[in-house]
């Protein structure tokens, strides 16, 4: 701390620096980086589930891989997830070279599901292997606009800047004088709670709907603020 408040009071006195950074000779420099963070409960839930089958030809694999995949999407829609919630992410057939089913061809189709409301994300999952689905990653619980969230979190980035603005006008015996730039810094979201999240989970068998604990997403943000300070 002690090297600091030394190196702060050199550049005070260096008349040099001022005119590079435009500031006349009474004022210096104080630069301040300072994050902020805000809690949201997230409203939506983002689900991969899919689909894989396997037949005994390339068409039988992918006729019963569509068969099945209907059967998914009408469960979903008869949740109240509508066609435009439900995007293809991927459709792959494959001949299988290996195991016991060697020779034979497998077919996979994979969707996102945005789901609106968190408390539906459980039944959707059931409602998903109920009707044939086999594979299932998520759910990815989120803000769908984190806009008012991160207003939040960079005015209490903004006044932790200030405040240790302040502190260093202070111990310097100087005041802040103005403020001359406010830049953003990096955002972050940090879950407080969320399922598991980016593995592919095999469902072997018809089981009751998995507990969705909505929890908080945490916005993290930082802001970068030049200051001028002088006596």
């Amino acid at each position: 701390m002690k090297r600091a408040a030394i190196a702060f009071l050199l550049l005070a006195g260096c008349s040099d620096s001022n005119s590079a950074l435009g500031l006349p000779n009474d004022e210096v420099l104080l630069q301040v980086s300072a994050t902020g963070k805000a809690e949201a409960a997230p409203d939506e839930a983002l689900l991969t589930l899919g689909v894989s089958t396997s037949g005994g030809t390339a068409a039988a694999a992918s006729a019963e891989n569509s068969v099945v995949m209907g059967r998914v999407t009408d469960a979903l829609r008869a949740l109240g997830i509508t066609p435009e919630n439900i995007q293809t992410r991927s459709v792959t057939l494959n001949r299988i070279d290996y195991g016991p089913e060697r020779g034979r061809y497998q077919a996979a189709n994979m969707v996102e599901v945005r789901i609106r409301d968190v408390a539906k994300a459980g039944p959707a999952i059931a409602a998903a292997t109920e009707a044939g689905g086999n594979i299932v990653s998520g759910p990815d619980l989120r803000v769908a606009d984190p806009s008012a969230t991160d207003n939040v979190a960079y005015a209490a980035a903004y006044r932790a800047a200030r405040l240790r603005a302040d502190a260093y006008a202070k111990a310097a015996d100087l005041r802040v004088r103005r403020v001359l730039a406010i830049r953003d810094g990096e955002t972050s979201v940090s879950p407080i709670y969320n399922m598991r999240q980016g593995r592919e989970v095999t469902v072997q068998t018809v089981a009751p709907p998995p507990v969705v604990m909505q929890g908080v997403n945490t916005r993290e943000v930082q802001v970068h603020v030049d200051f001028a300070l002088g006596r």
